[in-house]
């Protein structure tokens, strides 16, 4: 193999995100105080949140910020679209009618103050999670449910996500884009911009028909550079290709395959410029998302725990890139593995995300009269690569918009594709070492066994409803709108899952034929 140089390191990016955590949630206890120079987590400082007056256990308490109890938490999911996302930060219910019902039924304000620029308190979780708790399960939960929200993970419970951010270089400043949930902010990942919507399916076709936001794939495209979407397995569609399906249709049958597919490219030195994996997000889920069940009580999909899942597809990515040795194309050395998180999904940050440019400045409110000038909370996330020194903290502000920025600069791909990445930083001064360190010497990990899931999947008369039902109106949308004559779905049918899965499989399996499996 020729000798490493440092003008090639970013020949190749690998991001790998995975979903619903902050940054105090996972590696909030990382180092310890005086481990390192600075770093923004847990440990050293005193972390509460109010119990809420209405609340019927300990009403008007602070609850401390502690270590979670088991690989599961918190369960159920917390809320995590804009309006939880408000009373998080704010600690603000507005109007009083918001407390204990779904988000799509809250009016506005949306629990957002008269000054939603102001620097918020970070003090509205526990209010937010025993809110959220009632309003899925039908009662408040006990003090030992909420809780639970007030917790987060030690090292030695996730070893290798431990060993990765402190093998090379962990963000204690890395924020999502969009103070909401999944499909927004995967869309920044890749576009700058969700074109305005704000929460994942409301409207139902309003990512998948309506975003329309150019994304760097096209300007990879436009470049001739290479770029896939890898899927876990037995994942038979992709958020990647769902969010921004106006713009990547063409692609969905060569570009997006499993993660089986990545292993090979890896080893074979064939790997794309960029490479973009999503977890497993559908049955014994590895994607690191707190537990669905009680959002989907027609469908068990949640495995005993997606954050072992989840550690267990992060070691087998990170030894794929680690063991890549090829002398021409994609190797450990010319290749930047990065790790982080769609959004933060209800669980608890300590630090208020800062104020940002709106995509399109000038531009009107979006989805739920939100501008977009307000950044989304702190997640996650770990750079991998030979020319980074181990432990490194950094501190500065980086960004999802950070891998459009890193990617345009490398490769002279044209000006910003809105107002959010022209501001954000670029990865590359990260590369800083002037001598490679050598993959035999990087950290070894070892991810803590993985029980099976189990759940048993529901009978095929069995009704499909809740979010099941709203994602299927997505597809159905995205057929409408390509042509494609297609079952019409009423707010209230009932559809059995049998029905549901041969829907999917007409509307979407002559599309993602990569990811099928057979």
């Amino acid at each position: 193999m020729p000798y490493p140089d440092r003008s090639t390191a970013l020949d190749h990016v690998v991001v790998l995100m995975f979903e619903n955590r902050s940054f105090d949630n996972l590696l909030g206890r990382l180092y310890q105080p005086g481990e390192v120079a600075t770093f923004e987590g847990v440990t050293g400082r005193v972390l509460t949140n109010p119990v809420p007056d209405w609340a019927a256990a300990a009403g008007g308490s602070d609850l401390a910020y502690g270590v979670a109890a088991g690989m599961n938490t918190p369960s159920p999911d917390p809320g995590e679209e804009y309006q939880h996302v408000n009373t998080q930060l704010f600690g603000i219910i507005d109007p009083a009618a918001n407390l204990d019902v779904l988000a799509d039924k809250m009016t506005a304000p949306y629990n957002a103050p008269p000054d939603p620029l102001q620097p918020p308190p970070m003090t509205g979780f526990v209010a937010d999670y025993i809110s959220a708790f009632a309003a899925e399960l039908g009662r408040r939960p006990s003090y030992d449910e909420f809780a639970q929200i007030m917790t987060g993970y030690a090292p030695e419970q996730l070893p290798v996500t431990a060993a990765l951010a402190r093998g090379f270089a962990t963000f204690d400043h890395w924020f999502c884009e969009v103070p909401s949930q999944t499909f927004a902010n995967r869309s920044f990942v890749h576009a700058a911009s969700s074109s305005g919507f704000v929460n994942n399916l409301s409207p139902t076709g309003s990512f998948p028909v309506h975003n329309t936001a150019e994304t760097i794939f096209e300007r990879l495209d436009g470049a001739g550079l290479t770029w896939k979407v890898y899927c876990d397995p037995p994942s038979h569609l992709s958020l990647t290709g769902i969010i921004h399906a106006r713009r990547l249709w063409p692609h969905f049958a060569t570009r997006f395959v499993t993660t089986d597919v990545f292993l090979q490219d890896a080893a074979n030195g064939t790997l794309p410029t960029y490479s973009f994996i999503e977890p497993n997000l559908l049955y014994g889920h590895n994607d690191m998302h707190p537990g669905f069940d009680a959002l989907f009580p027609d469908a068990p999909i949640d495995p005993p725990s997606s954050l072992l899942g989840g550690e267990a597809l992060l070691a087998r990515i990170y030894n794929a890139v680690r063991g890549s040795a090829s002398e021409h194309g994609s190797n450990a050395w010319n290749t930047l593995l990065l790790i982080t998180f769609d959004e933060h999904g209800g669980t608890y940050d300590h630090v208020p995300p800062p104020l940002v440019p709106p995509p399109v400045p000038g531009a009107p409110p979006g989805q739920l009269g939100f501008g977009f000038d307000r950044s989304g909370l702190r997640v996650p996330a770990i750079a991998i690569s030979p020319w980074i020194p181990e432990r490194t903290v950094v501190t500065s502000q980086y960004r999802h918009t950070s891998v459009i920025a890193t990617l345009r600069r490398r490769w002279g791909l044209g000006d910003p594709l809105t107002a959010r990445d022209t501001v954000a930083a670029d990865l590359a001064p990260l590369l800083s070492l002037e001598q490679p360190r050598d993959p035999a010497d990087w950290p070894q990990v070892v991810a803590r066994p993985v029980p099976p899931y189990s759940g048993v999947i529901p009978a095929p008369d069995a009704a499909v409803g809740g979010l099941c039902r709203y994602a299927l109106h997505a597809c159905v949308a995205f057929a409408a709108h390509r042509g494609k004559p297609s079952q019409q779905l009423s707010s209230d049918e009932n559809l059995s899952r049998a029905a549901a899965l041969a829907l999917l499989d007409d509307l979407a399996g002559d599309a993602f034929v990569g990811l099928r499996g057979d």
